[in-house]
């Protein structure tokens, strides 16, 4: 039996609860995600909240007082998953662990494990949404060009990873992308798929990226303009949240 720590931050139980069941009658998943993500606005920035690596026993882990990009993402996801506050923890440990297995080798270390062990609710549409300016490059993740890992204990695997060019991405684009859409920052290091991780909001008629920002003038969850947030990265890959029912 894993050990668990719950962390709520500045929310009761009662009040993740109320939270949870409000959003209920928002059947859009985009929407229901901007929404529950809304509370969050401002909660603050923490690398290694999770406890497990190939020397430490993985404790199943809710610290919504401090997030990373990864972390901020994956509650967010269960919480739109879920009705009540059960719900919820369960399905934490389905979306961040394959089969909802509570361990360090089962965690999804990258944001390209969710299109592979979480497709019953995400779909990957970076191609679809991209069309010929896609790219694809084929990834040994967890290996870095001199041949150690970035995560001691996981067996690298080779990845087809498609991503759009920052630099193609015009009107055309952004119009596809949809509230609640999954962004991941593509990187070129060797041994990654993506340097960062957030989603689509709108706000009337601008596109922002809500992320839990590591940039030393931030450090918490935060809105960005999203075509000025991405101008300078290589580019995105894009996972959409599918109707739950």
């Amino acid at each position: 039996m894993n050990q668990e720590q719950i962390n709520l931050g500045d929310h009761t139980h009662e009040e993740m609860e109320h939270m949870l069941t409000e959003s209920l009658d928002i059947g859009d998943p985009g929407e229901r995600i901007q929404v529950l993500s809304g509370h969050f606005l401002a909660t603050g920035y923490a690398e290694s909240t999770l406890t497990g690596d190939k020397n430490t026993p993985e404790i199943f882990v809710i610290n919504l007082q401090q997030v990373d990009c990864m972390t901020f993402i994956e509650y967010i996801e269960a919480m739109r998953l879920s009705a009540s506050f059960p719900e919820f923890t369960a399905n934490v440990k389905k979306v961040r662990y394959k089969s909802g297995v509570v361990d360090f080798y089962a965690r999804n270390h990258f944001f390209t494990d969710w299109k592979e062990f979480n497709a019953d609710v995400i779909d990957d549409v970076t191609e679809r949404i991209g069309g010929k300016r896609t790219l694809s490059i084929r990834k040994k993740l967890n290996e870095k060009e001199d041949g150690t890992r970035f995560l001691p204990g996981i067996q690298p695997v080779v990845r087809a990873i498609s991503y759009i060019p920052s630099e193609t991405i015009d009107i055309e684009i952004i119009t596809q992308l949809r509230t609640g859409d999954y962004i991941g920052i593509f990187s070129h290091v060797q041994g990654l798929d993506v340097s960062h991780a957030g989603f689509i909001v709108r706000h009337e008629d601008t596109m922002y990226f809500r992320h839990a920002s590591s940039q030393h003038e931030y450090r918490r969850v935060i809105d960005q303009d999203f075509r000025g947030y991405i101008a300078s990265k290589p580019g995105i890959i894009i996972s959409r949240p599918k109707k739950h029912n």
